[in-house]
C-alpha cells in the first residue's frame, strides 16, 4: 500500500507551499499561467523536483476555485503590505523617490 504524497499544503501563516519547500503556490501557478512549461518552472525554482512541479499544476487544475479565492487573498495580504512599507517609508526611499520624480515628471 502506497502513502499518497502532498504536494501542496499550507504553512502556519496560511500560505500554500510546494511539497516542503519554501516556495509558494502563487509563484508556480503564475509561471504556469504565462505559459511555461514545468520544465522551465523546474528551473525557475530548484528547490523543487519536477514531480513537485506537475504535482502544484494538478492541484491547481483540480481545485482553480479555491487556489484563485486564496490567489485573492494572497493579493489583498500583498496590498496591505505595500500601503504599509509606504506608510513608513525610510528616509533613504523618501529621497529616491524624490530623485526618481526629478529625473521622471512625466510619472509624477
Amino acid at each position: 500500500m502506497s502513502v499518497e504524497k502532498s504536494y501542496v499544503r499550507t504553512d502556519e501563516h496560511e500560505v500554500m507551499r510546494v511539497g516542503n519547500s519554501r516556495v509558494m503556490l502563487d509563484s508556480v501557478v503564475a509561471a504556469f499561467q504565462q505559459g511555461h512549461s514545468p520544465e522551465t518552472i523546474r528551473q525557475q525554482y530548484p528547490a523543487l523536483s519536477l514531480e513537485d512541479v506537475y504535482g502544484a499544476i494538478t492541484y491547481y487544475l483540480a481545485h482553480v476555485g479555491e487556489v484563485e479565492e486564496y490567489l485573492r487573498r494572497q493579493d489583498t495580504v500583498w496590498e496591505q503590505w505595500r500601503a504599509k512599507t509606504e506608510e513608513k517609508a525610510s528616509p533613504v526611499v523618501g529621497r529616491l523617490r524624490a530623485l526618481q520624480r526629478a529625473q521622471m515628471p512625466e510619472l509624477s
